[in-house]
């Protein structure tokens, strides 16, 4: 059987936000060839946005039909996006930071495990990081915000119904500011290509102008410069070692327009960025990287819980629909509470028992004036929603296992199983009746009266599954992403994360990637 043969210096498997973080900082710091191999397609490009937006509005039609592969659905796994770009062409954009707190659990409060690195370390790459993507924020007070610098913009202007919130929020004593968001607002240079300003549209899903970063930009740019080449619809199945040596030096692909000849891609040093589920899923199924038995385990991540609520003053939703208020106060464990909790604390408007409704409370029909004078007297007062992240503690056998099925090509599929540590079991409880008290705390203020109050199981933002750590024993990678097993694999994002922290940890995968691609270009191949 004839194979296909691919050469390049670097090979980045996976086409997500943190192969172009990974792709970006190395084509800045070597000369070396760049191939970044996807299993998906390329997105709808970005001159095309503005009609699929209108197809979205006016007939809900999903603008990213081509982000994922059916047979490569993992049971489990929180989105199943699979393509160039990943799931960042349709995320929020939203990128606070990790605090200071999250990288010395064990050393600050006796649970969980420290980072191999702390923020002072990673404090640079963040900002560069934010930089890449043009980041519009508000520092907060700065002993809940411990940033060093100014962000690249501006923060996104509140909506007339955040400043509300903002104002009604604050009266309980907890300081909120605008969340941090990937949002282009003024004329800003991006390295990466021409990116207008944020219209206010609120259809964030489907970006139509390129104001919210999305990594297909940096792809494009990249490629267009010469500096990368991008090879979509190429599945890598396996990674190779050469035969007497821990150095790996291939990754077999199949070509899915061609696949009846296989595709062999050498290179002299590979960087796995496929995100939680499949790097540690091509670690498994290559026999690679596992000395410490953890790979696919300790997955990690944050659950939330949300309330919905009903205020007393009129609010007028959907000028910022993902745009919300954020606050750290409660990141840091407060020593009065006598047991580790840490969350953060977010404020939303909403329309939430705010739409037309077709029947009342007592279930009568309501048509015409009579379901006009219905919703008018419901929008007559404003609805916001109110969620805190909670840490939660990895457990060692919160693990991916490959008995999820099999993909076209015979490739057994990863299972995730998420798990919580002992001591976050002991203390969900403690913790959603916690952050209940503080929702009903700060309703009060406002003088409103709580909806709904419930808890997301979902293991929300997740990473893990090739944790870092400075012991080979006791981790996959060590700081700066690179394999203890073979020196020339590096695992970028979020697989690398000890713990999920109380936040979307899209800014630290970044982070981390930008500061391993840094390392992986100095050391050579």
């Amino acid at each position: 059987m004839s194979v296909r043969v691919e050469e390049a210096d670097i090979v980045v498997v996976g086409a997500g936000i943190t192969a172009a973080m990974a792709a970006w900082k190395l084509a800045e710091t070597t000369d070396r060839s760049i191939l970044v191999v996807e299993a998906g397609d390329r997105p709808v490009p970005l001159r095309e946005r503005r009609a699929r937006r209108r197809r979205y509005l006016d007939y809900g039609e999903n603008p990213w039909t081509r982000d994922h592969l059916d047979d490569m659905a993992a049971p489990g796994q929180m989105s199943r996006s699979m393509g160039v770009g990943g799931q960042a062409m349709h995320w929020g954009g939203a990128v606070p930071r990790f605090t200071p707190e999250d990288f010395r659990i064990r050393s600050l409060y006796g649970v969980g495990d420290d980072w191999p690195i702390d923020y002072d370390e990673l404090e640079p790459y963040y900002a560069e990081a934010e930089q890449k993507m043009g980041v519009a924020g508000e520092p907060g007070p700065p002993e809940l915000d411990r940033r060093r610098g100014p962000y690249p913009m501006p923060p996104v202007p509140l909506s007339a119904s955040l400043e509300r919130l903002r104002d009604w929020a604050q009266r309980s004593g907890t300081p909120f500011w605008a969340n941090p968001v990937a949002r282009i607002i003024e004329p800003y240079e991006a390295a990466d290509g021409p990116r207008r300003e944020c219209r206010r549209c609120d259809t964030c899903n489907i970006c139509p102008v390129g104001a919210k970063y999305t990594p297909d930009l940096t792809f494009d740019w990249l490629e267009s410069t010469g500096r990368i080449r991008l090879l979509p619809r190429h599945l890598v199945r396996r990674l190779e070692r050469r035969s007497g040596s821990s150095r790996v030096e291939a990754a077999l692909a199949v070509d899915r327009d061609a696949p009846e000849t296989p595709v062999r891609i050498e290179g002299r040093q590979f960087i796995l960025a496929g995100g939680y589920t499949w790097a540690p899923w091509l670690l498994m199924v290559s026999g690679l990287a596992n000395s410490s038995g953890l790979v696919g385990k300790y997955l990690t991540g944050h659950r939330n819980v949300q309330a919905y609520v009903e205020l007393d003053f009129p609010l007028y939703p959907g000028e910022y629909g993902n745009h919300s208020l954020l606050s750290k106060r409660f990141q840091s464990r407060d020593a009065r509470e006598g047991r580790y909790v840490r969350h953060d604390f977010r404020v939303w408007d909403s329309t939430a028992g705010r739409q037309p409704r077709l029947a009342d409370d007592e279930g009568r029909l309501l048509l015409g004036d009579d379901l006009l004078g219905d919703w008018r007297t419901r929008a007559a007062t404003g609805a916001a929603r109110l969620r805190a992240y909670y840490d939660v503690l990895p457990h060692r056998e919160s693990r991916m296992e490959l008995d999820g099925g099999t993909n076209a090509w015979g490739d057994p599929l990863p299972r995730l199983r998420f798990q919580d540590a002992e001591a976050s079991v002991e203390l969900r409880g403690h913790t959603e009746d916690l952050v209940r008290r503080r929702f009903a705390d700060v309703v009060a203020a406002g003088g409103g009266r709580i909806l709904r109050t419930f808890v997301d199981e979902t293991q929300d933002h997740p990473g893990g599954g090739a944790r870092m750590g400075d012991d080979p024993a006791t981790s996959v990678v060590d700081s700066y992403g690179r394999s203890w097993d073979h020196e020339n694999l590096f695992v970028v994002g979020s697989p690398t994360m000890v713990s999920g922290g109380c936040a979307n940890g899209t800014l630290t995968f970044c982070a981390l990637t930008l500061r391993k691609a840094e390392e992986a270009s100095r050391v050579g191949g």
